[in-house]
């Protein structure tokens, strides 16, 4: 009985974490994922440090030092074996684990500098989501200070004009940035200033078995990123196959719309204690006729050159005969013979 009520209590947990994301990803899609204040700080505060010190990194973290008596500790795995970043208060010490790359420690302590300097913006901006319980408050802070972290690393304008000038090279923004490629990709999500604006790309995040962890919208308003499972044909799955390779596709919905989408597998420089380590594969993507500038769309007719037909899972996808189907579309008849073997076992009638 009472390993059932412990069991029981998990599962709760694990459903309110569920339940309370939701409310967190609809105000995100409800600025677009950007957030004109905290980009115009984030901007200001990078051209400062810039001027201080052309290391970002170092320039963060004397400014932790210096301005809120912070420092920064970089512990081996033994030491803090299932945490990359820990602020101990009493120490006045900022722990990141030596596991993280540069990239990643320089977001980590931009991380710890928008708790702190960007706290009543952030505040500001949890308070007028209205969100029911705490836990989404906690959600949408780690977001606004992550989003603030990268901005600090990625300046808005400097960071659009490198996109406009290299047709979005990810690996060239990579490089330039002193960022992860889900970094960038991330960033790209959120070019909307007024007046000022990017290509409005879509981000996924999935694993192995096809489930999102991340999924950002932005402007681009693509279904590919609502829909809660992935058609097999779309290539992202295949970039788990060749990891540090960039694969584009060029699709199409049922709808006729097309869109042109980017994939690459990525691995975080962590590990659990039992020697685990994750791999994602991040998606990217925009509306095939906004694709022309990208310098990975080179070669490709966007608008009437073949395109992958794919669906939104096989339960919201009507289209016929695909060899791929696991399972029949919602609201059509099945069709069993006797006499005849489909290429598909779950054919169906059409309109």
């Amino acid at each position: 009985m009472a390993d059932a009520k412990l069991f029981a209590g998990h599962r709760i947990k694990r459903l309110r974490s569920h339940d309370s994301m939701a409310p967190v990803r609809r105000e995100i899609e409800r600025w677009k994922n950007h957030y004109a204040d905290l980009d115009g700080q984030a901007e200001e505060l990078a051209d400062e440090l810039r001027l201080g010190a052309g290391d970002l990194y170092g320039a963060i973290a004397e400014r932790l030092r210096a301005r809120h008596q912070l420092t920064i500790r970089i512990l081996p795995p033994d030491v803090m074996p299932d945490r990359l970043r820990r602020l101990d208060l009493h120490a006045r010490q900022l722990q990141l684990s030596e596991m993280l790359d540069q990239a990643s420690r320089t977001f980590q302590v931009g991380f710890q500098l928008a708790q702190i300097e960007a706290k009543p913006e952030i505040e500001a901006l949890i308070a007028g989501a209205g969100f029911v319980d705490r836990l989404s408050e906690r959600f949408y802070h780690r977001h606004l200070a992550s989003y603030f972290a990268a901005a600090l690393m990625m300046p808005y304008s400097r960071f659009l004009k490198a996109c406009e000038t290299s047709g979005y090279d990810l690996e060239l923004l990579q490089r330039r940035f002193g960022a992860g490629f889900e970094q960038v990709a991330h960033r790209l999500t959120t070019l909307q200033r007024v007046g000022e604006r990017g290509l409005p790309f879509f981000m996924i995040r999935i694993d192995r078995a096809g489930r999102s962890s991340k999924r950002y919208a932005g402007a681009s308003s693509a279904a590919l990123v609502e829909a809660n499972v992935r058609c097999p044909l779309w290539n992202i799955h295949h970039a788990f196959d060749r990891p540090g390779d960039i694969y584009r596709q060029l699709v199409e919905l049922e709808d006729g719309s097309r869109w042109f989408t980017l994939a690459r597998a990525v691995r975080p420089l962590s590990r659990t204690p039992s020697g685990v380590t994750a791999e994602f594969v991040v998606g990217l993507g925009l509306s095939a006729e906004l694709a022309t500038p990208l310098a990975m769309a080179k070669g490709m007719n966007l608008i009437e050159g073949e395109a992958t037909p794919i669906g939104l899972g096989c339960r919201q996808c009507t289209r016929m005969n695909c060899p791929q189907r696991s399972a029949p579309p919602i609201g059509r008849a099945i069709l069993v013979s006797d006499r005849e073997h489909a290429i598909t076992p779950f054919a169906f009638a059409g309109d």
